[in-house]
């Protein structure tokens, strides 16, 4: 068999199930981290329930994300998870899952290991939303998980450094609402309310214009250009703001 038949017949199997989505349906893509809390627990120190560095390489990768040849229009980080909204029309790579998946799953593993010198990896998955309505319930779904997951965080780490032991820490919270919990860190006399709003809501990444300026010395006059950047959000909104919030990066 000559290499031309040859590669014809192998590239059958290799695309028999290239799927792509179709237009007109919103993409996210879901990054998240493989093992990471072996990583952040046993290889690497960082302070819990939650550490600056930690957020700091979590935003720093999907800063990169948004610039690695994707049309993203917005990102959200919380806990080890990353989600990317792609513009409505993009057409990278033919709309194909696998080159998606394969591609956000390396750039975010190379990313953060090249930043923390260790190595970690992430897995990605694409999630396809049938309209706008679809998509602001994915972030506000994440939105929420970002706020179960850090108070029920500061929980279990405030009963861990006080000496009480890994499954008792977790059966004191298993079960209780959410106002039993606060009432819990209000007994150590942790208000909550007043914990910074990225560990409880998680952080968002979008488009704006900045302004620049300058000087032109052979016209003797001061300019102003405007350039594209990306602006990290800490105080995100909550409920139906932050619904709204992403319903105006839609528009």
């Amino acid at each position: 068999m000559k290499f031309d038949e040859l590669d014809t017949q192998m590239r059958r199997y290799e695309t028999a199930n290239d799927r792509h989505v179709e237009r007109g349906i919103y993409m996210v893509a879901r990054i998240d981290g493989r093992s990471f809390t072996k990583l952040t627990k046993e290889k690497i120190s960082f302070e819990a329930p939650f550490d600056v560095r930690f957020r700091e390489l979590m935003a720093e990768t999907t800063r990169h994300l948004m610039n690695c040849g994707f049309k993203v229009v917005y990102g959200y980080t919380e806990s080890d998870e990353i989600s990317l909204l792609f513009d409505l029309d993009i057409d990278a790579y033919g709309r194909k899952l696998r080159k998606y998946n394969s591609i956000l799953a390396g750039e975010a593993s190379a990313k953060f290991s090249l930043m923390l010198g260790e190595l970690a990896a992430f897995d990605c998955r694409i999630c396809e939303l049938p309209d706008r309505k679809v998509v602001v319930d994915y972030f506000r779904w994440r939105n929420e998980d970002a706020h179960r997951n850090g108070l029920n965080a500061h929980c279990y780490w405030m009963l861990r450094k006080e000496g009480v032991a890994k499954g008792a820490a977790a059966a004191q919270i298993e079960g209780r609402t959410i106002e039993d919990k606060v009432a819990l860190l209000a007994s150590r006399g942790i208000d909550f309310h007043t914990l910074p709003s990225w560990q409880l809501r998680g952080t968002g990444f979008y488009w704006v214009d900045e302004e620049k300026r300058g000087y032109n010395p052979k016209e003797q006059l001061e300019v102003v250009s405007s350039k594209r950047v990306i602006k990290t959000d800490l105080y995100l909104p909550v409920g139906e703001a932050y619904g709204d919030f992403v319903r105006g990066i839609l528009t």
